[in-house]
């Protein structure tokens, strides 16, 4: 078994964050997005999408998605629980971790590509070039601070993203927060709640795999 990663990209560290939750190590193998190597032949044959991370299996199976990975590692180790350990947890963490992905994660991903010089041709992930789109860029960073918006209000009076236990969703919502400097975004300083639970889950171990 072994992960596919870059270092430097936000999808494969919330990986990394859940697996260092978990206590679990993998090798690893770096595919060097900056110099295009998740388009060559042999990465391809990996991962037809062009993209990290991807966990291969010890039968071969490949799982190209940072989610369904730690659905994967949920299922192998539950323990502590970051998916909910009830049907009631397990939907609404699930809920939170969605969104924060949608309205934050994403959001920053269509302000970068649809900005950044070096990402012409690329505005989308995955195999398929697609020109962008500068109003997509206009939109993405009004959507994330509209996501910062939202998460200081949710977060009055919690300490995680769904009230006492670290999951998921709290990953995502740290990861996007990091991801925001990529286009000059920043929490708020009037942002007290959301600047308290940053600094809280930063804190953690895990922030730094």
């Amino acid at each position: 078994m072994k992960l596919y990663d870059y270092a430097a990209a936000p999808s494969p560290r919330r990986v990394r964050i859940f697996l260092a939750e978990k206590g679990i190590t993998l090798p690893t193998v770096q595919v060097d997005l900056r110099n295009g190597e998740q388009f060559s032949d042999s990465f391809r044959a990996i991962n037809p999408d062009c993209t990290v991370p991807v966990l291969e299996l010890d039968d071969g199976t490949c799982i190209a998605d940072a989610i369904g990975i730690c659905v994967y590692f949920e299922a192998v180790r539950p323990d502590p629980p970051l998916m909910g350990s009830d049907p009631e947890g397990k939907a609404i963490i699930t809920a939170a971790q969605r969104r924060a992905e949608r309205d934050g994660f994403y959001a920053v991903m269509e302000a970068l590509r649809n900005f950044t010089p070096g990402m012409k041709g690329r505005s989308l992930p995955g195999p398929d070039g697609y020109e962008q789109i500068p109003a997509l860029a206009e939109r993405g960073r009004a959507r994330v601070l509209r996501f910062f918006e939202t998460m200081e209000a949710e977060l009055a009076g919690r300490d995680f993203v769904c009230g006492s236990d670290y999951s998921i969703a709290d990953i995502t919502t740290l990861v996007t927060v990091d991801f925001a400097r990529w286009i000059k975004l920043a929490i708020p300083e009037q942002s007290l709640n959301l600047r308290r639970w940053y600094d809280h889950v930063s804190a953690r171990p895990s922030a730094k795999a």
